[in-house]
């Protein structure tokens, strides 16, 4: 597998960020914009990143706490919640719907620049905060998204104006939501209200919740790590692009 260390320029600044590719070829493959989780770049994301484009796709992962300076990963398996918290807290408050859109904007300019990357149509996917992320992105560049996975998202049905679900009527993208069972930062009138605002605006999404499942049941480093869950997540995701990328 081949991974790139890149710095992508945006308004704000540059970014740093991943690129992985598939061991064999030279391309152009379908590319999908990874939107890493509240914990951060570490090497879980990347062990994933690798594993998506081992299926034939350039996954290009963005550090989306770049605002914030370097930072060592959080291990999420020890200590406690609140302790995790100061950490986590003060790198997650340097982004926002908007700033994550002018950052998505500069993320699609670089894709359309790589050969390796096969015509202008982009997968997108995302985790706990991320998966707000990947669903604005197909909402505020509908003519590049084509597919828009959220895992284990958070407040995607939030009463704030700048919620995910009120952008609905933009998306045409094809969507998969799969909540977790237990997870607090989505509960089911937030489904619900996600599923409506989707089937309001004729957005073709599927809407999953993985029963027994908590928050942060996909990455392979978290307490809530849930095998079973995250091997349905990745037939599903992969299911979504082979059938709207390749």
């Amino acid at each position: 597998m081949s991974r790139q260390d890149i710095q992508i320029p945006t308004r704000d600044g540059d970014v740093r960020a991943f690129a992985f590719t598939p061991g064999q070829g030279t391309g152009p493959w379908p590319a999908v914009l990874f939107f890493m989780d509240g914990i951060g770049i570490r090497p879980a994301l990347f062990e994933m990143a690798e594993r998506l484009a081992s299926h034939g796709y350039y996954v290009l992962l963005p550090d989306m706490f770049w605002r914030f300076g370097p930072y060592a990963p959080v291990d999420m398996t020890v200590g406690d919640a609140a302790t995790r918290w100061e950490l986590l807290g003060p790198r997650i408050a340097t982004t926002d719907p908007e700033k994550s859109t002018v950052d998505t904007g500069a993320f699609l300019k670089f894709l359309s620049g790589q050969p390796q990357v096969k015509g202008p149509k982009v997968g997108t996917i995302g985790y706990c905060m991320g998966g707000a992320m990947s669903l604005r992105a197909a909402a505020m560049f509908p003519d590049r998204v084509a597919a828009a996975a959220s895992f284990h998202g958070g407040n995607l049905a939030n009463e704030a104006d700048t919620s995910p679900h009120l952008l609905a009527p933009r998306i045409k993208a094809k969507v998969l939501v799969a909540a977790a069972d237990k997870d607090p930062s989505f509960p089911e009138e937030q489904y619900v209200r996600l599923d409506q605002a989707f089937k309001a605006a004729g957005v073709d999404a599927d809407m999953k919740v993985y029963e027994g499942a908590l928050h942060g049941y996909a990455p392979p480093d978290t307490a809530a790590y849930d095998r079973e869950a995250s091997e349905r997540h990745w037939r599903e995701m992969l299911a979504l692009f082979a059938g709207t990328l390749k």
